[in-house]
């Protein structure tokens, strides 16, 4: 795909450059029409979100709901299960050792490692609307909602409509972000959400739009909390700077956008950290820093040591599901230039890819009105591009979803890039307009084809890993099809995993929802004859099978009676 998307981009600058006017009438139609609904920006925000949502369901024929494939999902979906069913956390298992699964603490409480707020959008959609995956749709939808109340508060409702709309497009369908449970959207909503109310508050220091800040400014401490805090302090700063500067109002400034922004912040802090205290038994103490000290080998920077392992034989067992976080330990740590143009390629072959490059080609040559185009604010969009990405080549880990916070940013400057772009002419020719229209003709066009591409006689490209259209995962390791084997068995089922020395797809297949007991198929690890038959005693009224992931013969067969 991502050569058939350079392909388009190649075949719209020929014909920008030779027939401009191709399609004029057509796009001009549709230029007004769109231009006259976007003037009415809550009717636009609301049809942005609602059409985001229905897009994805209408998709399910050909990208169905996803089955977890990592450990991150599996522990959000147990925090998922954990709300939904009316509790913060879990108590230990009496068998806890056997249940001891990657990124999930046993001790004190049985929890994930994450920050709540994907959580909780996942309970919603569990308790709410029967699966976990109606919250990852509630995302989608409020952020490209959001990405559109954003960009109207810093361009033309134009503008504003036609980025939501490709956010759609890119983010909203095909991308990982839109099928699996990672919580890719909740940060991009909150980044929209502190710079949409920026300049709304500067204009006219809105109670509700202090509030929204407050909201957003919860949702990235709430999801991830690193890359949240070094995307806001550049807001906060220029916000402080610009209140000290309203000498004359700086009192009313005060009541209108501080206070209900404060109080916003205390009231979700106050429940952070009651979270906090009843997973982990002190405020101050979070589930992820109670997996990192009991769990995790690699450190969150790559300037920190390794901490020491565990010598018991699970936790041995266990360090072969850490070797794509050693890999970039490692790299991070001893190439850093490397790591970093890596990490660059990728936040590029994510949020932009040869399409959404198109209107840039003008940048070199028309500087001057690009930033232009900015207007006054353009200072607070670059100093936070500049803090954060900076801020995102520190850690020892990378993805494009560690950037969500950025989101907001990515299609602000390629507004500015659309604007810019559309008014540029060669040789008398409306060339720039041509190759504006062409950006969403080229996404449109990408979403047909990947759509079309697992009906019959179509063959599936070969997706780049990290483009705008890449699978989340794919079930290589098969643990979805032997889970489905074993609920499809009648009584219930205590399964037995033991892995070999040598894992060639290294995923924890011992992941449990929040009530153990009550679950179909029970996961375990195998810890040995001995520790197994007080496991076994334990659920003597269970079949025990014997899961082995790394033997591609027979991967489920009946455990040895003793």
């Amino acid at each position: 795909m991502l050569l058939v998307e350079s392909g388009l981009v190649l075949a719209s600058l020929v014909v920008a450059f030779v027939h401009s006017n191709l399609g004029s009438r057509f796009f001009g139609f549709a230029e007004r029409g769109l231009n006259a609904f976007a003037r009415k920006r809550a009717r636009s925000v609301i049809a942005i979100g609602l059409t985001a949502v229905a897009l994805r369901v209408v998709l399910f024929p050909v990208e169905p709901i996803p089955k977890p494939t990592i450990h991150d999902e599996f522990s959000y979906l147990l925090m998922s299960d954990t709300f939904a069913h009316g509790h913060l956390a879990n108590p230990t298992h009496p068998m806890w050792s056997h249940f001891d699964a990657t990124y999930v603490n046993q001790k004190p409480t049985y929890v994930s490692k994450y920050f709540p707020a994907q959580g909780v959008f996942l309970a919603f959609g569990q308790a709410i609307l029967g699966h976990p995956f109606w919250g990852v749709c509630l995302g989608i939808g409020l952020m490209c909602a959001s990405i559109c109340w954003m960009l109207q508060g810093w361009f033309p409702p134009f503008w504003a409509l036609l980025g939501a709309m490709i956010a759609i497009i890119r983010l909203g369908t095909f991308s990982y972000w839109a099928n699996s449970y990672l919580g890719c959207t909740l940060p991009a909503i909150g980044g929209a959400l502190v710079l949409g109310a920026f300049p709304r508050i500067k204009r006219r220091a809105s109670v509700v739009d202090s509030l929204l800040m407050g909201i957003g400014l919860m949702l990235l401490a709430s999801s991830r909390p690193f890359e949240g805090l070094i995307f806001s302090l550049p807001v906060i700063a220029v916000l402080l700077a610009w209140i000290w500067k309203r000498t004359n109002k700086r009192r009313d400034i005060f009541a209108r956008v501080l206070v209900p922004m404060t109080l916003v912040l205390v009231i979700g802090f106050a429940g952070l950290l009651y979270y906090f205290w009843r997973t982990t038994g002190s405020p101050l103490r979070t589930p992820y820093q109670v997996n990192l000290q009991t769990q995790d080998p690699v450190p969150l920077f790559p300037w920190q040591s390794l901490r020491p392992s565990s010598q018991n034989t699970y936790s041995q067992t266990r360090a072969l599901f850490f070797g794509w976080e050693m890999e970039q330990y490692i790299l991070a740590r001893t190439h850093f230039v490397i790591s970093s143009i890596t990490r660059i390629l990728q936040f590029y072959l994510f949020f932009l890819g040869p399409v959404l490059t198109l209107p840039f080609f003008l940048l070199p040559v028309d500087q001057r009105h690009w930033f232009k185009r900015l207007g006054r604010n353009r200072t607070l969009l670059l100093l936070v591009l500049a803090v954060s990405g900076f801020g995102l080549l520190l850690p020892t880990y990378y993805g494009p979803n560690y950037a969500a916070a950025l989101t907001c940013v990515v299609y602000a400057f390629l507004a500015v890039a659309l604007q810019s772009c559309r008014r540029w002419r060669w040789r008398g020719k409306n060339t720039g307009l041509a190759i504006v229209r062409a950006v969403p003709v080229v996404c449109f066009t990408l979403l047909l084809l990947r759509a079309a591409a697992p009906l019959p006689g179509v063959p599936m490209p070969n997706i780049a890993p990290l483009t705008w259209c890449s699978p989340h995962l794919f079930d290589e390791f098969n643990r979805s099809s032997v889970e489905t084997a074993l609920e499809a068995k009648p009584g219930v089922h205590l399964a037995l995993v033991r892995y070999g020395t040598d894992r060639a797809h290294p995923v924890d297949w011992v992941q449990n929802l929040a009530d153990i007991d009550s679950q179909k198929v029970v996961w375990a690890n195998d810890l040995g004859p001995q520790d197994n038959k007080e496991l076994i005693r334990y659920y003597k009224d269970r079949k025990v099978w014997l899961v082995e992931p790394d033997n591609m013969t027979q991967q489920l067969s009946p455990y040895p009676a003793f």
